[in-house]
């Protein structure tokens, strides 16, 4: 069973930066594609960056430009480096597989990101 373990949250100021990591135990295909989630407070997990196998990308409207999702294929690592940061972005942040545009694996615990002054 995959187990999926983020890490990297924390408190950060309005503007700051922030570098996230997830790691799988376990055997994860390399050709899944990849992704970061978040869940804010009294809101529903929301996909905010995909990377497929091959390093295409996608992001939502709210992250693009300022986040950016990168895997390391050896690994099966994947990071979302967070800059310009907002209140906004408060949440737990997820990371998972996708199989046909959707989350595979068991969600981990997540790492909380907290943007405030």
């Amino acid at each position: 069973q995959v187990q999926l373990v983020e890490s990297g949250g924390g408190l950060v100021q309005p503007g700051g930066s922030l570098r996230l990591s997830c790691a799988a135990s376990g055997i994860i295909p390399r050709f899944y594609s990849m992704g970061w989630y978040r869940q804010g407070p009294g809101n529903q997990r929301e996909l905010l960056a995909l990377i497929t196998s091959g390093g295409d990308t996608n992001y939502a409207d709210s992250v693009k430009g300022r986040f950016t999702i990168s895997r390391d294929n050896t690994k099966i690592t994947v990071f979302l480096q967070m800059n310009s940061l907002k209140p906004e972005d408060t949440a737990v942040y997820y990371c998972n597989a996708l199989v046909n545009s959707r989350p595979y694996y068991p969600w981990g615990q997540g790492t909380q990101v907290t943007v405030a002054s």
